[in-house]
């Protein structure tokens, strides 16, 4: 039975529509922590108030203030990810580690996503981020267990979780489904497009010809769109809807301008070792091989806080600490899944909010 969202979760209507979803998401919590404690993970706790929330240009987050023990003000975060603490955990030798964390995102408010929500992360130390796609198949038949069935579906779309996942990579996908040679639109992005200005080099974004592709297609552009922003368009509205239909897609090897945290690939560093796990067009998951280059990564934070700056007109400050952190962190490969998502598709529920046992309180302002 659907649950009713025009009424309190805490009503017993309400609940009793919701509880069958809430016992699918306990028992795949319990199972998953079995899963990977087996494998010698070590389940750990990070703090949600941070210097930094990350620095991606198009996440938002919640700020945080208190008076400390002096009566001064403090002003931080809560957190988008525990990706930054738990990188520093790796620096510190830690070699499996893994998380359930709530997670804070403004901004984000519809069926997929909820402002807290829960990520489920893990890290291997010492890995290939190619291990992480099994740990992907693997999590998706223990979902499938704790629901006891194996086709799941939403929004009319269906995909068996049990079946080996389908590895794409983005010049495919864009090839397959859009009809767009990805890897001659990032040649002609580069194309003149480095300057020196101050004694400094830096990237112009050349996205004539990225935008001359989209419009042919039938995707709107926006006079101040930049590269990124028509990609993930088209990524979006032509590709995405036919990402993990019938089995799992692994949507792997994005563009390395689309990889902030990610390592670029050892055989064409215009690419970077990223992947995304679709089930029924539903984006699960985010994994890369993790960058370690502090000077780079510190470049890459840069370039988005400018971009952010300029769309949005704020920007979030550095976590100096952690880039000093990648200096002594090991290679390794890391995982982000939204846990929330995962149990909806388990479920069988509507909305991510069905699945959550207490929804977020505050409702977006009309």
């Amino acid at each position: 039975m659907p649950a009713n969202r025009s009424i309190p979760f805490w009503t017993t209507e309400r609940h009793r529509a919701r509880r069958p979803g809430l016992l699918v998401r306990a028992r795949l919590k319990s199972a998953i922590r079995a899963h990977l404690e087996a494998q010698d993970f070590l389940e750990v706790e990070t703090g949600i108030v941070q210097v930094s929330p990350g620095n991606e240009t198009h996440l938002h987050a919640f700020g945080a203030e208190w008076v400390d023990a002096s009566a001064s003000v403090q002003r931080g975060y809560l957190h988008t990810s525990p990706e930054f603490a738990m990188k520093k955990l790796l620096a510190a030798g830690e070699k499996r580690i893994y998380q359930f964390a709530p997670v804070f995102r403004a901004r984000e408010a519809s069926r997929l996503h909820s402002p807290e929500f829960t990520m489920l992360e893990w890290y291997r130390s010492g890995e290939d981020y190619t291990v992480l796609m099994q740990d992907c198949a693997d999590l998706l038949k223990l979902a499938a267990d704790a629901a006891g069935w194996h086709m799941f579906s939403f929004r009319g779309r269906q995909c068996d979780a049990t079946a080996e996942p389908e590895r794409l990579s983005l010049v495919e996908a864009f090839h397959r489904y859009a009809g767009i040679d990805l890897e001659q639109e990032i040649t002609e992005r580069m194309i003149g497009e480095y300057h020196e200005h101050n004694g400094q080099g830096r990237y112009l974004d050349n996205a004539f010809s990225m935008a001359t592709e989209a419009r042919r297609i039938g995707i709107r552009v926006a006079p101040d769109d930049g590269w990124t922003d028509i990609f993930s368009r088209i990524l979006s509205e032509k590709i995405e809807p036919h990402l993990g239909i019938g089995r799992p897609t692994i949507l792997d090897r994005y563009p390395v301008s689309e990889a902030a945290l990610a390592r670029p690939c050892p055989d064409n560093r215009r690419f970077a070792e990223r992947f995304e796990l679709y089930v029924c067009s539903v984006e699960l998951a985010n994994a890369f091989g993790e960058l370690t280059d502090a000077t780079e990564q510190r470049r890459r934070f840069e370039a988005d806080m400018a971009e952010k700056e300029r769309i949005y007109g704020e920007r979030y400050p550095l976590d100096d600490d952690f880039l000093e952190a990648l200096t002594y962190m090991p290679p390794a490969s890391g995982i982000a899944l939204g846990f929330d998502r995962l149990a909806m598709l388990a479920a069988g529920a509507e909305a991510v909010e069905d699945v959550i046992f207490t929804p977020f309180p505050f409702k977006d302002a009309e």
